[in-house]
């Protein structure tokens, strides 16, 4: 069988067949094109990276891709009594992520935040019994790899007991967060992607339309961001690229987003600006 190709840029699966001419992640502004051009490879079973698991918490295991694939994300897996939910898989399917993934129970569905960090989901719920690919139906416009596994949902979707997608939008109209009610030692917790980035200091998130291109996202987005994440109970929130805040997440929310704010509207300015 032909096998699926690769973005080498961003991570994302295209169909088998002759190699794509163009990507349509990395032509929008959100994202970019090297400047050496586009570039390609084939979605190999048998390709061998080195794969690093972590248990963060009990209840959710942490997978990272070495060398790193596309964007980089690192990739969670959900644990329930009704099946795992997969979140952020990476452009890769070798054994040394597929062959855990099965060992650690039957995978119930397969999530992203948006269609930047939708990797090879296609390709892996293949390898995993077909389980559901979500996408969020605003964004299907995105989909890169079209096939039956992708399932549409709108502003919520429980992923399974306790795990629940929620809408946000802001980076993308279908831009989510995973709630996770259990996480945190029953405090909840949230996986964000690049929804809301955890910032370096571990204490704030900050919102982008573009975070290579620094393009900024209105302050009308940000507050509904925010809204959307005011109706789930959390204390904690991992992001994409390894960055934890560990306690006092909704709250650290609420004041990185007036912050955002203020700055973008020119409400707040530095103490030492003439």
């Amino acid at each position: 069988m032909t096998a699926a190709w690769i973005c080498v840029t961003c991570g994302n699966e295209y169909p088998p067949g002759p190699m794509p001419s163009v990507c349509l992640i990395c032509v929008n502004e959100r994202q970019y094109v090297p400047a050496e051009g586009q570039h390609w490879a084939s979605l190999d079973p048998g390709e061998t990276r080195s794969v690093t698991v972590r248990t963060p918490e009990p209840g959710l295991t942490e997978f990272t891709v070495d060398p790193s694939v596309g964007i980089g994300q690192r990739t969670f897996l959900v644990h329930t009594p009704a099946g795992n939910v997969l979140w952020e898989p990476p452009g890769f399917i070798g054994a040394g992520l597929v062959d855990r993934l099965r060992a650690a129970g039957p995978v119930c569905a397969i999530v992203s935040s948006h269609p930047h960090l939708i990797g090879a989901s296609v390709s892996l719920s293949h390898l995993l019994d077909e389980p559901p690919v979500y996408v969020n139906g605003h964004d299907r416009r995105w989909i890169t790899r079209p096939d039956p596994v992708i399932t549409f949902w709108n502003e919520t979707l429980e992923a399974a007991p306790g795990v629940r997608l929620q809408r946000c939008g802001g980076h993308f109209p279908g831009s989510c967060v995973l709630h996770v009610a259990h996480g945190a030692d029953g405090r909840g917790l949230l996986l964000t992607g690049d929804t809301m980035m955890v910032g370096a200091d571990r204490t704030s998130v900050s919102f982008m339309r573009s975070y290579p291109n620094l393009i900024p996202l209105s302050p009308r987005l940000v507050r509904e961001i925010v809204g959307a994440v005011d109706t789930l109970t959390f204390d904690r929130i991992y992001g994409a690229f390894g960055d934890v805040i560990d306690s006092g997440a909704r709250a650290a929310v609420r004041a990185s987003a007036e912050r955002y704010i203020g700055w973008l509207t020119d409400q707040i300015r530095d103490p030492d600006e003439p």
